[in-house]
């Protein structure tokens, strides 16, 4: 079932008033180690997730090989590895390569795109989104200009069922029913779409406040054209821009401008319909007729786990900390998930530790307050639960969340609540039961 809506923008910090970046963007990447208490960090962008087996099989190695062992999965579907060595970044980027993870050097950190991971598998969004991302990604790493987009700038494709439309992506496509009719350009009723391969669904593309119907062949180039417009109004600001929230409201992007440009028709959407549609991440279990999904305890997954995930047609790494099996085999996903199950897996619903999660804490990040991961609690079943160890909250999900904070003396806040630590386990239960919990 499709949506028939994109999502509302994230409010700004301050509302009218945007953000100054006095700095270029610091964001690690594949080759721009981050420097951590415990080795360098290397970020790996993965467009929609997308694992093919020989790349889980590098990344594992990877980790065993040049890390900690272990592989994090960060809350837009990418991995990271830590526990680096200072000088690994050769060999790493000469793995990373050889297996297919480094399409372009100069753009690995602007490859940041969210789809939606059940797509085509379950029979509750079509396959489409699965074919923009790769599409986009391609178009990303050719122009040379897109390589001046921050490591933070996020593109989200949504299948219809909204479980990553409200991730806060700077330009997000929201697949939707055909309009009855062809829709005119912005600008030029005489424009046509363009000749790529046909598509059975519409786009919503949704930038800043503004929202367009585009057709379903022209979304990943309508999802460029927008990115092109950001870049526009980021140097018209002057403010060092890195998201599109950070922009003033007298610089908006053009976006119906470049997609004139472009030569992709397309509908303004009026504002009254440009609300949100969410729907929920998938469940751990199986996932359509040869699927399955599990989540990696608090985001992390050892390399033998990660191995566990195969054999596989692919692997669709989630912004849930977890990773979908796809090809898992007609009538053998209970065997698979008992198996996965046996490696600490979780591959259950009801799990308490479902939808727990936690930032990297001590002793591996010096800002650090607590050694978070030691300290998680699962609490009851509920709502997620994000364990940080300082106020930065990295890694945070989007949505209503429990919000659970270091403090410097060795307590926790829970939902601003202070909270000794003996008293975590309850605390996190009664708040992750509670649906007063705000949205953030």
């Amino acid at each position: 079932m499709l949506a028939a809506m994109p999502p509302t923008p994230p409010s700004a910090p301050e509302r009218g008033e945007a953000r100054i970046r006095d700095r270029g963007d610091a964001c690690p990447g594949a080759l721009r180690l981050h420097t951590a208490d415990d080795g360098r960090l290397a970020r790996l962008r993965l467009p929609a997730g997308r694992l093919t087996g020989h790349q889980v099989k590098t990344l594992a190695h990877a980790a065993e090989s040049l890390g900690d062992g272990r592989i994090s999965l960060t809350s837009r579907g990418n991995a990271e590895l830590r526990g680096l060595a200072e000088g690994c970044g050769a060999e790493l980027a000469a793995l990373l390569a050889e297996a297919g993870l480094l399409p372009s050097p100069t753009h690995e950190r602007v490859r940041n795109i969210v789809a939606s991971p059940a797509a085509g598998l379950d029979g509750l969004g079509g396959p489409e989104v699965q074919l923009w991302a790769r599409e986009l990604d391609e178009l990303l790493c050719a122009e040379p200009w897109t390589a001046a987009l921050s490591g933070r700038f996020l593109f989200v494709l949504d299948d219809g069922r909204g479980d990553v439309a409200g991730l806060g992506g700077d330009v997000t496509l929201v697949a939707v029913e055909p309009a009855p009719s062809s829709a005119p350009s912005a600008t030029d009723p005489s424009s046509a779409p363009s000749a790529t391969a046909p598509s059975s669904v519409s786009a919503l593309l949704y930038v800043g406040g503004r929202a367009f119907r585009v057709g379903g062949a022209d979304a990943p180039r309508a999802a460029l054209a927008a990115a092109g417009a950001f870049l526009d109004a980021a140097r018209e600001a002057g403010n060092g821009a890195w998201r599109v929230r950070e922009l003033p409201e007298e610089c908006a992007p053009d976006v119906a401008g470049a997609l004139d440009r472009a030569g992709i028709a397309a509908e303004p959407v009026p504002a009254a319909e440009s609300l949100p549609v969410l729907g929920p991440p998938p469940a751990p279990g199986p996932l359509g007729p040869t699927a399955l999904y599990v989540l990696a305890p608090l985001g992390r997954l050892t390399a033998a786990q990660l191995r566990a995930l195969l054999p596989a047609e692919e692997v669709r790494l989630t912004p849930w900390r977890g990773a979908v099996v796809v090809g898992a085999g007609a009538g053998a996903e209970a065997d698979r998930l008992a198996a996965l199950s046996s490696y600490g897996l979780i591959t259950r619903p009801d799990s308490p530790w479902a939808g727990v999660t936690a930032c990297t804490g001590r002793p591996g990040c010096a800002k650090s307050l607590a050694d978070v991961r030691a300290d998680a609690h699962p609490g009851a079943l509920g709502l997620p639960v994000h364990y940080s160890g300082c106020e930065r909250r990295c890694g945070h999900p989007h949505g209503t969340w429990v919000d659970v904070v270091a403090t410097a003396d060795g307590a926790y806040l829970v939902d601003g609540a202070p909270t000794p630590g003996t008293a975590l386990p309850d605390a996190v239960t009664t708040a992750r039961t509670t649906a007063t919990t705000t949205t953030r």
